[in-house]
């Protein structure tokens, strides 16, 4: 068990990424937060995101930059070698052509920081998401 040292909260793993305090309140003070390697990858994304679904509000979920409109549609956030991406489990399996040479989860894509990002296809996974996802 590894405590913080600045908040106190005990985690199971030595070095636990973690937000002491609150979380931050946008996308922009997130991705501020975070180390300064993943601060380029994050805005890229963030704006190839912004760009194809502009009218999804931004907010934070799950301590995560999320586009919402009428449910959560797409996620990312920063790990220590990649940025993942969270457009659910029936995104990740229409693009799964398209993913080779990615690490995939079920409804998870890594981004790893030492190769190029594919903004085109963040661009049209969001938009899949907003098609597909929305409530009524």
């Amino acid at each position: 068990m590894w405590v913080c040292p600045k908040c106190g909260r005990s985690f199971k793993n030595t070095e636990q990424s973690h937000y002491c305090g609150d979380p931050p309140a946008t996308i922009e003070a997130y991705i501020a937060s975070q180390p300064e390697q993943a601060q380029d990858y994050l805005r890229q994304i963030n704006a190839a995101i912004k760009a194809s679904i502009p009218e999804a509000k931004e907010k934070i979920s799950w301590s995560m930059p999320t586009y919402w409109k009428g449910r959560n549609l797409i996620q990312f956030a920063a790990s220590k070698r990649h940025v993942g991406l969270y457009p659910g489990p029936e995104a990740v399996e229409a693009f799964i052509g398209r993913l080779t040479g990615y690490q995939t989860s079920k409804g998870a894509i890594q981004l790893p920081y030492n190769k190029p990002l594919p903004l085109e296809l963040i661009g049209e996974i969001a938009k899949w998401c907003e098609r597909n996802n929305q409530t009524g």
